[in-house]
C-alpha cells in the first residue's frame, strides 16, 4: 500500500516551518493576488523564491493556489504572475478559471496543474475529463462519501486530493453566491465573508442554521489509504502555526503507524477548531452542524467584571501569552485578547487582566491558542530571483489572440423552467429558446411526443443539475440518449464533465455554473466545441462589457441560488423562510437531495436591455426556476424585457454595484 502524500497549508512563512517540522509532505501557499485565501498573509514572488529553496532542502513539494475567478482587465497581471512562477521550481499550480487553465495550456505548459475544489468536480465524470486535458490531479468535493470515491478512484486514473481536516463550507465550493450576493465579496474570488457563519432568524429564534462542524477524518484514515488516494489535505491557510503543526504531527502518525490512529487523535484536542464531524465521509451527517460557529476551545462565561479586568471559572489549563476569542452571548463580532498576566482567585476562578471597555458580562471566552511553540517567521536564505514582467512584445500578441470581436445583429431569449405547468403557460412564438431543467423524479411526466413539445424541437434545451451523483450518471445518460432518439439536440450542461454524457451530433451549451468570466475561458469553451455559454450571476457591468465576444447568453431575471448544499437544514418556519440582520428574507427549497437556498427578492437586469444590445450582446435569460407558473407572470416579464424596463420589486445583484 503506497503511502498518501500529506499536504498542509501555509499562509505564511511561520505556517510553512510548522508544516515541515509536523512532517508534511508538501504544502500549499499562495500569492498576493488571485487565491481563494485573500485574507491570509500569502507571499510574494521573492518569498515565494525563498520557501521553494527552503523546501528544496527539505524535499517538500510546493502547490500554488491561482484558484479564483479572473476578470477581463486582471488578465495583463495574471500573464505576469505566471510567467514569473513558470522560471520556479513549484510542483504544480491549483486553478478554478477555465481561463487559467488555457493561458497555461497554450503559453506556460511546462507548468503542472491541479483542479481547485472550486472547479466543483463531485464524480468520475470530472476526473476522467480532469485527465483528458491534461491535468495531474483533481481536488474533489468534500461532500463525497467513501462509497463514491472508490468509484471515481475505479473509473479514472488521475491523482486524486481529498480533504481530511479543517473548516467546511455549507455549500459546494465554486457554488456559493451568498458572500457575492449580500456585499459583492466573492467567494470565488477569495473574498468571502462567510454567510453560514452568521446569525438568522428564524420565526421568533435567532440561530446559526448554516453553520457546520469542522471535518475530522483521523480515524478514517487507514480506511482511507486503501482507496488510493494520493494526497490528504488540511484545510487552514487563515489558521496558526501552532494548528498546522499540531494537525500535521496526528496525520503523520496515522499515516505512518495506523495502527496508532487513536493516540494520532488526541493530538487533535488542542487544534483549537470548532466541534468535528466526520461528515460524508463518516456516512452519518445527522450531528454535522452546530450552534457554535466559533474556534477555539470554550473556557466559559465572563461571570464578573473587575478593576483589573475580568473573572471567569475554567478547567482549562490557561497562561500568559495566550491568546483569546471573546464572543458576545447575542451571536455578534468576537474580539481577540491576548492574556499578558491574569491571576487565580481563592475560590478557583481566574481573572484575566484587561482595559478592553467592549468586554461584557455574560459573554463566552474561547481559548484560541497556546504559544507552546514557536516557528521562524523568515526564510534563512534568498531565493533565485526572476524576471517578473513578461516581454510586453509577448503579452500583446497573447492579448491580441483573445481580443477578436464577436457580436449579434439580432436578439435572442432564452426562458428557463424547472416545472412541466410552464410548458402551458409560455408564447413559444415570443421565446427563441427553452431550457428544461426538471427534478429528477418528474423527469418521466415529461411527454416528449405531445405536439406542443414536437413542434418546438429545435427551441428546447435540456438541462443537466450542478450536482450529478455518481449513482445518477448513467440514469441521465440514458435519459438524454432517449431524447436524442426523439430528435432532440439541444443540450446544456452545469459542469464542463458533463459532456461525456451528451449523445454524440449535439449541440452543446453551458450554463451560468461553468465559469466565463474572461475571454481566455470563451477560448477554452469554444476548443471544447462549446456552441453556447452562459455570462455568470455575479458578473458586473464593467467586466461584462469588456468583453470581445458578446454572444453569451445574459441572465435577465433569476432567483440566485446563494447556497447549493448536500446538506439538509432545519428550517421551522411553514413557507421554509427566514430573515438576515438586516431584515433581507431569503427561502429554503429542497429538490433532487439538495438544499438550494435564494433570496425572496428576484434580480432584475431587464431595464439594461437596451444598453446591452446597444454594447452589442443580445442573448438573454429569463429564468423561471422557483416561480409559480403563471401566464400573466411570463408576460409581464417579456414585456418588461422588450420595453428595458426593470421588474419590480427586485434587486441587481453586482451588476450596477460591482464585484470584488
Amino acid at each position: 500500500m503506497n503511502k498518501p502524500e500529506l499536504l498542509l497549508p501555509a499562509g505564511n512563512a511561520e505556517m510553512f516551518h510548522a508544516a515541515v517540522e509536523g512532517g508534511a509532505d508538501a504544502v500549499y501557499l499562495g500569492l498576493k493576488k488571485f487565491n481563494a485565501r485573500e485574507r491570509a498573509d500569502n507571499f510574494t514572488i521573492p518569498q515565494l523564491q525563498a520557501l521553494l529553496a527552503e523546501a528544496g532542502k527539505h524535499n517538500i513539494k510546493v502547490y500554488l493556489t491561482l484558484n479564483t475567478v479572473i476578470k477581463n482587465k486582471e488578465l495583463p497581471e495574471l500573464l505576469d504572475i505566471l510567467h514569473a512562477i513558470s522560471q520556479t521550481d513549484i510542483s504544480a499550480v491549483i486553478i478554478q478559471d477555465w481561463g487559467v487553465y488555457y493561458l497555461i495550456r497554450n503559453h506556460f505548459s511546462k507548468l503542472k496543474i491541479h483542479a481547485s475544489t472550486q472547479m466543483g468536480n463531485h464524480n468520475a465524470l470530472g476526473g476522467i475529463l480532469s485527465e483528458k486535458l491534461g491535468f495531474d490531479r483533481v481536488i474533489f468535493a468534500r461532500e463525497l462519501t467513501k462509497k463514491e470515491l472508490y468509484s471515481i478512484r475505479e473509473k479514472s486514473h488521475i491523482q486524486i486530493e481529498m480533504f481530511i481536516h479543517g473548516a467546511l463550507c455549507y455549500s459546494f465550493s465554486g457554488m456559493c453566491l451568498f458572500s457575492s450576493y449580500l456585499g459583492g465579496r466573492s467567494a470565488n474570488r477569495g473574498m468571502c465573508m462567510q454567510p453560514c457563519r452568521r446569525m438568522y432568524q428564524d420565526g421568533p429564534q435567532k440561530k446559526y442554521l448554516f453553520s457546520l462542524k469542522d471535518n475530522q477524518l483521523i480515524e478514517h484514515i487507514p480506511e482511507i489509504m486503501k482507496l488510493g488516494i494520493s494526497s490528504l489535505k488540511v484545510e487552514g491557510r487563515l489558521k496558526s502555526a501552532e494548528y498546522t503543526y499540531q494537525v500535521a504531527r496526528a496525520y503523520r502518525m496515522a499515516i505512518d503507524h495506523p495502527e496508532r490512529v487513536e493516540e494520532a487523535g488526541q493530538l487533535l484536542k488542542y487544534d483549537m477548531g470548532r466541534e468535528k464531524t466526520s461528515y460524508f465521509l463518516g456516512g452519518d451527517i445527522s450531528g454535522a452542524m452546530t450552534e457554535n460557529p466559533s474556534t477555539g476551545i470554550f473556557l466559559g462565561k465572563i461571570e464578573e467584571l473587575t478593576q483589573k479586568g475580568f473573572t471567569i471559572q475554567t478547567n482549562e489549563p490557561i497562561a500568559q501569552g495566550n491568546r483569546l476569542w471573546i464572543r458576545s452571548s447575542k451571536g455578534q463580532n468576537r474580539k481577540a485578547l491576548k492574556i499578558k498576566s491574569l491571576e487565580s482567585t481563592p475560590d478557583g476562578k481566574v481573572v484575566i487582566h484587561s482595559s478592553s471597555r467592549e468586554i461584557q458580562k455574560g459573554d463566552l471566552a474561547y481559548l484560541a491558542n497556546l504559544r507552546q511553540k514557536k516557528f521562524p517567521d523568515n526564510f534563512p536564505t534568498e531565493g533565485k530571483p526572476v524576471n517578473t514582467n513578461l516581454p510586453k512584445n509577448r503579452k500583446q500578441k497573447i492579448l491580441q489572440s483573445l481580443t477578436k470581436p464577436s457580436g449579434l445583429k439580432t436578439s435572442q431569449t432564452f426562458v428557463r423552467i424547472d416545472s412541466i405547468q410552464w410548458l402551458k403557460k409560455i408564447p413559444f412564438t415570443e421565446v427563441d429558446n427553452i431550457i428544461i431543467n426538471l427534478p429528477e423524479k418528474k423527469w418521466k411526466e415529461l411527454d416528449i411526443t405531445a405536439f406542443l413539445v414536437k413542434k418546438n424541437v429545435h427551441k428546447i434545451f435540456f438541462e443537466l443539475p450542478k450536482f450529478l451523483p455518481e449513482s445518477k450518471i448513467e440514469y441521465y445518460r440514458s435519459l438524454f440518449r432517449k431524447f436524442r432518439d426523439h430528435g432532440f439536440r439541444n443540450f446544456m450542461i452545469s459542469h464542463l464533465a458533463q459532456k461525456l454524457i451528451i449523445p454524440n451530433n449535439s449541440l452543446v451549451a453551458t450554463n451560468e455554473n461553468v465559469y466565463v468570466f474572461n475571454e481566455a475561458a470563451i477560448h477554452h469553451l469554444m476548443e471544447e466545441n462549446i456552441k453556447l455559454f452562459c455570462y455568470p450571476p455575479e458578473n458586473d457591468m464593467t467586466n461584462l462589457f469588456e468583453h470581445q465576444n458578446k454572444k453569451g447568453i445574459i441572465p435577465v431575471y433569476f432567483y440566485p441560488e446563494l447556497f447549493y448544499s448536500r446538506m439538509p437544514v432545519n428550517i421551522k418556519e411553514q413557507n421554509h423562510s427566514f430573515r438576515d440582520d438586516k431584515n433581507y428574507s431569503f427561502k429554503r427549497i429542497r429538490k433532487n437531495g439538495i438544499t438550494v437556498i435564494v433570496p425572496m427578492e428576484p434580480v432584475s437586469l431587464t431595464q439594461y436591455k437596451n444598453k446591452l444590445d446597444y454594447n452589442g450582446f443580445g442573448r438573454y435569460l429569463i429564468d423561471l426556476t422557483y416561480e409559480k407558473p403563471s401566464d400573466k407572470r411570463i408576460h409581464t416579464i417579456l414585456q418588461k424585457l422588450r420595453n428595458s424596463e426593470q421588474i419590480q420589486p427586485s434587486n441587481t445583484f453586482n451588476f450596477k454595484k460591482g464585484l470584488n
